[in-house]
């Protein structure tokens, strides 16, 4: 499994997976925020296995 996500794409499903997870204790309060775990996922381990379907790597030149 090779990094196929950048910095900014990484950050960015961070971001969005913590405001989804606080969904669930704040706001709305449904289980649905719970789907935030995929993009927190996929941003700590920097492979998103979508990418590698279609082929798509957002990492340029920061490959860890």
């Amino acid at each position: 499994m090779t990094v196929n996500m950048g910095s900014i794409d990484r950050g960015v499903r961070a971001v969005i997976g913590v405001v989804l997870i606080l969904l669930v204790f704040m706001g709305p309060q449904t289980p649905w925020g719970w789907i935030g775990i995929i993009p927190l996922a996929t941003a700590l381990v920097g492979w998103c296995p979508l990418y590698s379907l279609v082929g798509m790597d957002t990492c340029g030149g920061d490959r860890a």
